[in-house]
């Protein structure tokens, strides 16, 4: 099994590799099974989510809509005790910009928002979401991993998407036959000391729905 540490390449079986926002909407095309946003965080913004303790990142798991998704980050960054200040403002806004492109593209106007803080090997198999599709961006740490197998194998090759770049990808809920064996997992990091930040956002379709899913990535 080979380990690839960045993704510099447009992938075969259905993912795209995108230079802007609007590349994400590639999702609903009948070849794609999955788009990565590959772009350069601030330094700035990047140095000051690597540099806080674990304790101040923030943590969230909400039902809420697009337009209130950056109120409810001031809310839930002043309840975590993540230090005020310009960084945090780019935070809040990157995570609201990333919302917003995604409930465009999934074309909903509610969003389930997960802000998850991984020390530990969560969800550490190769899978694919019980979702329409899913939005995952990681902040801080080491990024989603993918590859691609059929069905009940391992992928050989393992490639990490790289920090700071969303990627999203079809679920098994999405309406059409999936077009490839894209799977993914969470970065195996229990006793590495590494701390993961990581955003998820699941389109929803039913407000009222309270159908929590545990996965992590």
């Amino acid at each position: 099994m080979t380990i690839v540490q960045a993704t510099k390449h447009v992938a075969e079986n259905g993912l795209h590799s995108v230079a802007t926002p609007d590349g994400l909407s590639a999702i609903r095309r009948a070849d794609c099974a999955g788009a990565i946003w590959e772009r350069q965080p601030l330094p700035r913004l990047r140095r000051w989510i690597d540099n806080l303790a674990p304790d101040q990142l923030p943590r969230a798991r909400v039902v809420l809509p697009e337009d209130r998704v950056c109120d409810a980050l001031m809310d839930i960054t002043n309840a975590c005790g993540t230090p005020k200040g310009l960084e945090r403002d780019l935070l809040i806004s990157d995570v609201s910009t990333l919302a917003a492109i995604f409930a465009n593209v999934m074309r909903v106007s509610y969003l389930r928002l997960r802000l998850d803080v991984v020390c530990s090997n969560a969800c550490r198999k190769f899978h694919i979401d019980a979702v329409t599709a899913r939005l995952v961006c990681t902040y801080r740490g080491t990024g989603t991993q993918y590859g691609f197998a059929g069905k009940g194998r391992e992928p050989d090759h393992i490639f990490t998407v790289p920090t700071g770049s969303p990627i999203v990808l079809r679920g098994t809920r999405w309406p059409e036959t999936p077009v490839s064996g894209l799977l993914h997992r969470s970065p195996p990091i229990e006793g590495t000391g590494e701390t993961r930040l990581v955003l998820v956002l699941d389109p929803v379709t039913d407000p009222d729905e309270e159908t929590d899913r545990h996965f992590l990535h």
